[in-house]
């Protein structure tokens, strides 16, 4: 809900969103589905929402600090013209707070909130066109709304980064504020980026049953409208949490992306959904192949110089430099015999003379370098370093389920494709499905926001969808899915954020190799047993939500903790 305001009514007093919130929301590491659940405990808040509002196309850095913030500008500019006051404004004011403020520089929020302004959207802004377009707001001090109407707005002036406050509902929060030519307010709102792209406002959480994770910036478009009811059971199979969606597979003897395909189907047709997860996997695809056929000269921005990798990894593979695969399939014991009871003397290890070199260096001689061929690491860690390096470059990837945490799924589902898949296009579909059942569980459950619970939250859920994923498609139970999901998340637990210079660059590039490694050995791990194992999945979820709460603010993407303390600039 856009807040209007009569001339001369402006007040320097706190705004409106946030004088109608406090006291009805409390702080909002509280996910949206428990805070609703504690204004009507009786309504059926299931899990299901959108896969494709789960996975969505878009631009990086971040999916909480760039695409999410885009998204609520460009919310704001649709507001001025649905109530027709775009002609009206002379001028934008807008503030960043919390952890939107303290790494936007490093994530381009600033830069992702000018391009909304001017009526773009993540998925559709072509990205070449970005940069050129900052430099010329900040050299014209002026933009154009919706990108027709020019105003005056100088970013030094009118774009505020406010690195030590923090509004009481999420740590993403920002304030846009529209003034006429006499400086009267005649507009304002509240956005919040709670991760994954998705963004809400006053509108969103005071009306009981809005789905929050439906994304729609222009409300003209063509939808259901049931859609967006999240509160009552509008899908054919809805679940709240792991536990019922395995009860569901059991009863309707459905697969979990059966189950995910269903529900869809209230929204989509088959012809639809086929198309618009071919689509994902084409822009997961793209991404790849740009990142590792870029320059291996090529730095990435921000000022860490850090060069890309991917590229010169994916040569090394292509030339064969890890040597033949072996044909030995019997397992070799690398078991050492223990010492006999006389003592082994330096002599045993060749000549020693205690004047010219120390024990050590004919004890212990240094070695040649070995050879050795691994595959699934060398490909998995390429691939997932490609896409999170065009992230880190502000390029086109697939939110899955955030920017920080793109690379994981897409290289586990391009390793089986390239080395395992059978049938292509119905593995897409499946590993797809399957993925974003276990997302939409942790965005019910906890969250896939690092602002609130951590890298858990964003690496950690994505290495658990991937491993899901990758358990579905190789023909795993509906409760090894659930038991390999389980796995990825548990050894995520208590993972940090804490990006080096607010750049969704160190760590998070090579966090997101090791997860996608990390999630082919939990589903090898839940497909070698029979999927009943001590922890639930439901469990570690609820787990992580406590982690979450119980983590110091320094290590929530804020850069004020961890290797962006530890790390120098320079």
């Amino acid at each position: 809900m856009l807040h209007l305001f009569k001339k001369n009514t402006y007040k320097v007093v706190q705004p409106i969103t946030t004088r109608l919130l406090i006291g009805r929301i409390r702080h909002y590491s509280s996910t949206v589905a428990e805070i609703q659940e504690k204004e009507d405990p009786n309504a059926d808040h299931h899990a299901v929402v959108s896969t494709f509002d789960l996975f969505s196309i878009g631009v990086g850095p971040s999916s909480s600090h760039t695409v999410g913030p885009m998204r609520a500008a460009k919310f704001f500019i649709n507001d001025l013209k649905e109530h027709q006051l775009l002609e009206k404004v002379d001028t934008l004011r807008v503030d960043m707070f919390g952890s939107l403020a303290l790494t936007g520089k490093g994530h381009g929020t600033d830069n992702a909130i000018l391009m909304g302004i001017e009526g773009e959207t993540p998925d559709k802004v072509e990205t070449s066109t970005i940069l050129p377009r900052i430099r010329d707001i900040h050299t014209n001090k002026s933009i154009r709304l919706d990108g027709t109407h020019r105003i005056h707005f100088d970013p030094e002036k009118h774009l505020i980064f406010n690195y030590f406050k923090t509004l009481p509902q999420h740590p993403n929060g920002m304030r846009l504020c529209a003034y006429d030519k006499d400086t009267n307010m005649i507009a304002t709102n509240e956005y919040f980026s709670i991760g994954g792209g998705f963004v809400v406002n006053e509108a969103t959480q005071l009306d009981h049953g809005e789905n929050v994770y439906y994304k729609q910036e222009d409300k003209a478009d063509d939808v259901v409208a049931e859609r967006k009811e999240q509160d009552i059971a509008v899908v054919s199979l809805p679940f709240r949490n792991a536990e019922e969606l395995i009860a569901v597979c059991k009863r309707e003897n459905m697969t979990i992306a059966q189950v995910v395909y269903e529900n869809e189907l209230k929204w989509s047709t088959p012809a639809e959904i086929r198309e618009k997860l071919l689509r994902i996997w084409n822009t997961m695809d793209d991404s790849i192949r740009n990142g590792v056929m870029a320059s291996t000269e090529e730095r990435l921005p921000g000022g860490l110089n850090v060069r890309r990798r991917a590229p010169g990894l994916y040569q090394k593979l292509l030339k064969g430099l890890y040597g033949p695969v072996p044909t030995k399939t019997t397992y070799q014991g690398s078991q050492i015999a223990l010492p006999t009871s006389e003592p082994v003397v330096a002599e045993n290890f060749g000549h020693h003379d205690k004047k010219s070199s120390p024990l050590s260096l004919s004890v212990l001689p240094k070695r040649q370098r070995k050879k050795f061929f691994l595959p699934a690491l060398d490909y998995l860690s390429v691939y997932a370093i490609a896409v999170n390096e065009e992230n880190a470059a502000g390029n086109r990837i697939v939110t899955a389920p955030t920017n920080g945490a793109a690379g994981t799924i897409p290289s586990v589902l391009k390793y089986y494709m390239e080395f395992i898949s059978e049938d292509p296009e119905h593995d897409v579909m499946e590993f797809l499905l399957t993925t974003a059942a276990i997302g939409m569980l942790f965005k019910r459950g906890a969250s896939i926001s690092a602002a609130e619970v951590g890298c858990q939250g964003e690496v950690g859920v994505a290495c658990s969808m991937a491993a899901g994923g990758f358990a579905a498609v190789l023909g795993g139970t509906v409760e090894q899915v659930e038991n390999a999901a389980e796995i990825g998340m548990e050894h995520n637990l208590g993972l940090t954020c804490d990006p080096v210079n607010g750049l969704v660059q160190v760590p998070c590039i090579e966090r997101n190799a090791l997860a996608a490694v990390k999630a082919v050995a939990a589903a090898q791990l839940a497909l070698n047993g029979e999927g009943d194992h001590r922890v639930s999945l439901d469990q570690v979820i609820e787990t992580m939500r406590q982690t979450g709460l119980d983590m110091m603010s320094k290590y929530k993407e804020t850069s004020q903790g961890g290797l962006a303390v530890n790390v120098p600039l320079c």
